[in-house]
């Protein structure tokens, strides 16, 4: 098990401590996508095997931000999220095999096969599911009727915190190391869905502490304000800054040396709206690389890779797709729940 940012700042290690959730290091693996240019190598790093019981990007946040939780003597925790989403999956997943309840607040989003799946393994896993509208006021008063007196520790929706942030710091140090040990290329452009912006940010920050200079394509998959430039640098210079501060050999201007180039165009009608570029993104994924993409985070991204390998400029860069999406087999089906007396009714819609 890797922990690179332990390993990089000791001091650091002694003051920010984690639980071990991720098998780690990730692998690589490499292939080609045929382009009007010819075959292009892309190396994939695959965050999608992260773990045994969910994978994907969540993982490597949970491992910082539940441990606060534990050091906070925390019995529960909650979180938010559109019904699919897969942090509040993974947080409800792992919060349970780390002894807490869990609470999900769970907003509508566009139908989507993996909407019903998702649901019923929160069903399996006991999470307490409550419906969300997204408003400040509704906030309130869930928070008031369902958190309060529950001793409850909070997590922000994608588990974008600077905590979850620094779980993408270690990734990047990690990917560091895969370089120098030429297990991959040093990438020039490293592709990535950008939806709660931590995992982006963590890699651009984790990059420039390693002193790599590859780029970081942060691809939005989410709303504007959501995921916007002006937010990014705020989570970018906090992170840097709480880091420097536990740690003053974290150089404290490392927000000020991040390469990252924030990709609006890929984002579409809205939120888990498939895009066509993105369907096409997924075959191509599959066909030629072997990778099970979705179309609302990795497929928006693989179309932004897959876009700009048609740039002659680009034909003698290097080029890695960080892989988010799970590919640990849920043993939930899609079918409506016998019982649904756990489910707010108006959720039932989605098994339709």
């Amino acid at each position: 098990m890797s922990d690179h940012l332990s390993e990089a700042y000791p001091q650091l290690a002694t003051r920010l401590a984690k639980t071990p959730l991720a098998e780690l290091p990730t692998p690589v693996s490499h292939g080609h996508v045929q382009t009007r240019h010819g075959p292009r190598l892309i190396a994939v790093k695959r965050d999608d095997q992260s773990a045994d019981l969910y994978g994907g990007n969540k993982v490597r946040k949970l491992e910082y931000i539940l441990q606060r939780a534990a050091e906070r003597r925390a019995h529960r925790v909650a979180t938010f999220g559109t019904v699919a989403s897969n942090h509040a999956l993974a947080t409800a997943m792992y919060a349970r095999r780390c002894g807490f309840a869990c609470t999900c607040l769970l907003s509508h989003q566009a139908k989507t096969a993996n909407a019903p799946v998702v649901l019923n393994m929160h069903l399996r896993n006991g999470t307490e599911i409550v419906a969300y509208r997204g408003d400040r006021g509704n906030r309130i008063a869930l928070n008031r009727h369902y958190l309060q007196g529950r001793r409850t520790w909070v997590i922000p929706a994608g588990g974008s915190s600077w905590l979850g942030v620094v779980g993408f710091v270690n990734a990047a140090l990690e990917l560091a190391d895969q370089v120098k040990k030429h297990v991959v290329e040093q990438p020039d452009r490293l592709y990535v869905a950008n939806g709660t912006m931590a995992t982006a940010a963590g890699l651009a920050l984790g990059l420039a502490l390693a002193g790599l200079s590859t780029e970081v394509q942060a691809v939005r998959v989410t709303h504007e304000h959501v995921a916007n430039r002006t937010a990014m640098r705020r989570l970018l210079v906090k992170t840097a800054t709480l880091l420097n501060r536990l740690d003053d050999s974290v150089p404290a201007n490392t927000a000020d040396r991040v390469r990252l180039r924030f990709r609006d165009e890929f984002f579409g009608g809205g939120y888990a709206r498939p895009t066509s570029a993105a369907l096409h993104a997924i075959d191509i994924a599959h066909d030629e690389l072997g990778l099970k993409l979705e179309a609302t985070y990795t497929g928006k991204a693989m179309a932004a890779l897959l876009h700009d390998l048609k740039d002659p400029v680009f034909a003698d860069q290097s080029i890695l797709f960080w892989n988010t999406y799970n590919s640990r087999p849920l043993p939930a089906g899609a079918e409506r729940p016998t019982d649904t007396s756990a489910l707010p009714a108006e959720f039932l819609r989605y098994f339709d």
